[in-house]
């Protein structure tokens, strides 16, 4: 992965407001693997005082699709088709960090395996996805079409 393509993976991986809104840290990537963060807010607590689990799940799709978009052409993109989350542990703070690693990739399905810590270390949760490699173009028209 050259310098470029991770200046534009993190340009991509931003984009989505939500995830911004939330305040998710994209601390590393390599070819096949994203490591990110997140800072626990109050407003992201459920009413034990747990991280709610939408935002867990958001928080490892976000990343799996991250380390799923490193290994597709610069032309391409992912869009999770189906996950699965097992939540393990009750999340809690002061952050999160996750860690996602793609185990099969593929021309048109992509798999990754997603893992999310809490802040005292405590496996949290395993989020397994799948993940439809996209021609951008195509999408781009497919999205037009639909309106």
């Amino acid at each position: 992965m050259s310098d470029g393509d991770l200046d534009v993976l993190k340009s991509r991986f931003y984009e989505a407001a939500f995830i911004r809104d939330l305040g998710i840290e994209l601390v590393s990537v390599s070819p096949g693997e994203a490591v990110t963060r997140l800072r626990v807010q109050e407003r992201f607590l459920q009413q034990d005082g747990f991280v709610h689990a939408g935002v867990v799940a958001t928080l490892a799709d976000h990343t799996g699709g991250a380390s799923a978009w490193t290994l597709v052409k610069p032309e391409q993109t992912v869009l999770t088709v189906e996950f699965k989350i097992n939540l393990l542990n009750p999340a809690a703070g002061p952050e999160l960090n996750c860690r996602a690693r793609v185990l099969r990739p593929g021309g048109r399905l992509t798999t990754s395996e997603v893992d999310v810590f809490s802040g005292d270390g405590s496996h949290a949760a395993r989020l397994n996805m799948t993940l439809a490699v996209v021609d951008t173009d195509r999408l781009r028209k497919g999205a037009r079409a639909g309106r």
